[in-house]
């Protein structure tokens, strides 16, 4: 074979390439855009801590039945909230995984 061969197939290639991980990108940074607005909840203690978190890991809110404080103490209550946060953590990181990973081919993010 002689030196040069294909040389322009390797560049349409590479163009293509480009094209492609720009597509991704745009993509990849719409998906976020949708993450940051979505929403996810979880709740502890029966319903008596509810817990809104974003897709992207941010805590929105957490939220404490009036009831609940009656009969709680702080590290009953701690604990309860720590666990819907992680619930909520969960469920964000799911969606996350549910959104991008059709995206990335399962690349980390």
């Amino acid at each position: 074979m002689a030196k040069g061969f294909n040389r322009g197939a390797s560049v349409g290639g590479q163009a293509g390439m480009m094209q492609q991980i720009q597509r991704m990108q745009k993509q990849m940074e719409e998906a976020q855009a949708k993450l940051a607005e979505a929403t996810v909840s979880s709740t502890a203690g029966g319903g008596a801590i509810k817990v809104t978190m974003t897709g992207d890991q941010k805590c929105k809110s957490v939220e404490i039945s009036p009831e609940f404080l009656k009969d709680a103490d702080a590290e009953l209550l701690q604990d309860m909230v720590l666990s819907a946060v992680n619930l909520a953590l969960d469920e964000s990181r799911a969606l996350q995984e549910k959104m991008m990973g059709p995206i990335s081919g399962g690349l980390p993010f």
